[in-house]
């Protein structure tokens, strides 16, 4: 009969914790998988999109609040922050980004290394490529506490 040591279970227990906690070193906006479509690919051609963020008359806020894209269209999203202010842009459905937006709540300094969002420094920019692979209405959004709730979120329709 093989007898339990406490010992070796703890020290198993540990090791398969941090092997879980290597596999996913971050958090990912995509939840498994990304609601809005794939990563782009940076060689290919792509459409350009310039998204400025910004504070105005007590609202944050996307320019432009819109964008129309073909299903299949790479995207290449030109983003810079003209705010005072830190913001992100985070392009998922809008139940995903609702429920990254609570884990946000809980953890404002959350660091994010993921295709589909871009962390911004006030007056810096940046890229994000994306493929829209699904038909239907996404959204991208600030979703660092309060800044969704200033006005922070744009529409992308995907036909």
């Amino acid at each position: 009969m093989i007898k339990s040591c406490p010992i070796a279970f703890a020290v198993t227990a540990l090791i398969i914790s941090s092997q879980v906690a290597i596999a996913d070193p971050g958090h990912s906006h995509g939840y498994g998988g990304f609601s809005a479509g794939e990563p782009g690919n940076a060689k290919r051609a792509a459409r350009v999109v310039q998204v400025t963020m910004r504070e105005s008359d007590g609202k944050m806020v996307f320019v432009p609040e819109r964008v129309e894209v073909k299903r299949g269209e790479q995207i290449r999203f030109v983003l810079r922050n003209n705010g005072a202010l830190e913001h992100e842009f985070v392009l998922a459905s809008r139940e995903d980004n609702l429920k990254h937006a609570e884990e946000m709540k809980k953890n404002p300094e959350m660091e994010h290394d993921d295709p589909n969002a871009k962390r911004l420094q006030p007056r810096k920019r940046g890229e994000l490529v994306w493929r829209f692979t699904k038909a239907g209405e996404f959204e991208y959004g600030c979703l660092i506490p309060g800044h969704r709730e200033a006005g922070m979120i744009g529409t992308v329709v995907v036909k």
